[in-house]
């Protein structure tokens, strides 16, 4: 990677760091009796058949920018799709969104747009939004900054949950294309764009929804595992559903990037940082021991 070519960290964001703090707290999640801790899902057993599946999210400073572009429908539609995604990952159906809001200063506009937002991907998503808490927090917030965040909350049946317990070497990676950058990597893009003019349907393409993709992925084949590829790229999230000794082997060439990729090594970044950040056009991961027709097929398992 050249010396001068930026990267995440320049930006503010570790993903080391992020890493880190998972191990640091790790052992107080796990006294309280939770197990399956890092994945993309928490699990809750409901009764001897089936689990709640819980996961919490924000759309983070990608907020920023649609703010500026007046698309702040679109980031509603990120976070509602995000969270809904991660529950996906463990097997279970979304039941319900919450929502959180705060700021400097609570817009009502600015907060019906994206609550709307989100309400159209729970309608498409079969997910109620059930409720949520909005909060002025001047001494928190500077003035004009927001944040939106959610938990999802799904059901899943025990002997329908997806874990990656069963990933062995020979199994195929099947990757769902994502719509652009989804919500991670935007202290990043931030810091390229500047406080210049930008293309908002570029950048800021909202996240896309898997769920009829994953149900028909379902139908059609053996779902070992699913990860959704948010912060960490593609082998950064791949890792955390797959047992240990086994690892994926990308083929980086096997599916067409997006444009916005394109964009963003204009930029400077560099390959192995585009890599290790972004999704690249892949938004979701599944293992599967045989992809079935018309799967795009990114990769394959290995022994470690």
């Amino acid at each position: 990677m050249a010396e001068d070519a930026p990267t995440y960290e320049e930006a503010g964001v570790s993903l080391a760091t992020a890493n880190a703090v998972v191990e640091r707290i790790r052992g107080a999640v796990e006294s309280t009796g939770a197990s399956g801790f890092g994945r993309f899902a928490g699990l809750y057993p409901l009764d001897e058949q089936r689990l709640l599946a819980a996961s919490t999210d924000s759309v983070g400073s990608k907020l920023l920018l649609h703010r500026r572009a007046g698309t702040l429908r679109w980031g509603g539609m990120d976070l509602a799709a995000h969270c809904i995604n991660d529950v996906l990952c463990v097997g279970a159906d979304p039941l319900f969104l919450l929502d959180y809001v705060a700021a400097n200063r609570i817009d009502q506009e600015q907060v019906a747009e994206l609550v709307e937002g989100a309400a159209e991907i729970c309608r498409a998503a079969g997910c109620m939004l059930v409720g949520g808490e909005t909060a002025e927090l001047p001494g928190v917030y500077r003035e004009h900054e927001l944040d939106f965040a959610g938990t999802c909350v799904g059901l899943v049946e025990r002997g329908h949950v997806i874990d990656g317990s069963r990933c062995t070497p020979g199994d195929v990676v099947v990757g769902l294309p994502s719509n652009g950058i989804h919500t991670n990597g935007f202290s990043l893009v931030r810091a390229l764009v500047g406080d210049g003019d930008f293309d908002a349907e570029l950048l800021l393409a909202p996240h896309r929804l898997y769920l009829d993709d994953v149900r028909a992925l379902r139908a059609a084949a053996d779902v070992k595992a699913l990860a959704h590829v948010t912060g960490g790229g593609i082998l950064g999230n791949l890792v955390r559903v797959l047992p240990a000794g086994v690892e994926a082997r990308i083929d980086w060439s096997s599916w067409p990037r997006p444009p916005v990729f394109e964009w963003l090594a204009g930029q400077g970044v560099a390959e192995d940082e585009l890599r290790r950040v972004f999704n690249l056009g892949i938004g979701m991961c599944a293992v599967v021991p045989v992809a079935p027709a018309g799967a795009v097929v990114i990769g394959a398992l290995a022994a470690a």
